[in-house]
């Protein structure tokens, strides 16, 4: 019997929202969630309201949006590559991101606008989709769009190595360093405006490619003879990640395991179909990513530790745990 997705879904989405209200009272100024709630709903004083409204909630709503995106991109490419390891960094769209953010830092455009990262960071992304659409164009199977992503993460990695190496001071290679570190900290209303077009048609256009990928699971001929278009499901889910996950990065900057991870830890409480794992594991991104930056601001250090790392430290033992379990099922 195949179980309901609903009461699952909707604890995750509870669980989301919990720790996002969480993070609202979270920070260098101690508010208490009271105080935070008052000013939430217009009722508190003007400080207050300033704190939560201008600093606190649009860093909530984008640890929601980033970490929905990263959780729904991993699902997706899990299935459609029959992988894993996969997750959205496996195509190179963070990398290209990465580097069209590198390049806004390195040559001073960040300067002059603070959008100008943002913006980079998605055109790096968009940039990178057409060699990955030309280089696998020919093929139906995983394994050139695998091999694809690799080139294209490489020389991403290559450049943004550059970059570092050439830095004109060590404060610019600081700046970028930093940046490659993920965090959402000082974020405004501005960096969500921005991100929410790109995340809301990134997980809109990976949710309608459910029936493919379950249709993937019999393998590419025989997704093929119950209907499913292969080239269009790949063309939707590389332009998905490209768009979705480079909006992901250009405000948050980059962010790892959160899209390797959640796949498994909501695939055993699923019915294990692709397309049942796309919403639980975009709401599980958003609860885990929320937890994560609520932490980062609880660490009692001079300065706050970045949010890629602290998803690394919290996203290895997880994985190992769940390789060690897997290996006990086999």
């Amino acid at each position: 019997m195949t179980r309901s997705p609903v009461p699952f879904n909707l604890l995750l989405a509870a669980l989301a929202v919990a720790c996002a209200a969480l993070s609202l009272g979270i920070g260098p100024a101690h508010l208490g969630w009271g105080r935070s709630f008052a000013a939430l709903v217009g009722a508190g004083d003007p400080i207050a309201q300033t704190i939560v409204w201008e600093l606190r909630l649009p860093r909530a709503l984008l640890a929601l949006m980033v970490g929905a995106m990263l959780g729904g991109a991993g699902a997706a490419l899990q299935g459609y590559l029959r992988n894993p390891l996969a997750d959205p960094g496996v195509l190179g769209t963070s990398s290209t991101a990465a580097l069209g953010a590198v390049i806004a830092l390195y040559y001073g455009f960040a300067v002059s606008s603070p959008l100008a990262v943002p913006l980079f960071a998605i055109g790096g992304a968009l940039v990178g989709l057409v060699p990955l659409l030309l280089l696998a164009a020919r093929s139906e199977g995983p394994l050139a769009l695998i091999l694809a992503g690799v080139a294209i993460a490489t020389a991403a990695g290559a450049g943004i190595s550059l970059a570092l190496n050439l830095a004109p001071n060590p404060f610019a290679a600081i700046e970028i360093m930093t940046w490659l570190m993920g965090s959402l900290a000082d974020r405004s209303f501005l960096h969500v405006w921005l991100a929410l077009p790109c995340i809301a048609v990134g997980l809109g256009l990976i949710l309608l490619q459910g029936r493919a990928l379950d249709a993937l699971t019999l393998g590419e001929e025989g997704a093929i003879a119950l209907g499913a278009n292969l080239k269009r499901t790949r063309t939707c889910l590389l332009i998905a990640t490209a768009v979705g996950v480079g909006g992901a990065v250009a405000v948050s900057g980059a962010i790892g395991f959160v899209g390797l991870v959640v796949p498994h830890l909501v695939r055993p409480l699923t019915d294990r179909r692709p397309s049942s794992l796309l919403i639980p594991s975009a709401l599980g991104g958003a609860a885990l990513l929320a937890a994560a930056d609520a932490l980062v601001r609880t660490v009692p250090t001079l300065e706050e530790p970045r949010l890629g790392v602290v998803t690394a430290l919290i996203g290895v033992p997880i994985f190992l745990h769940q390789l060690i379990r897997a290996r006990r099922e086999w």
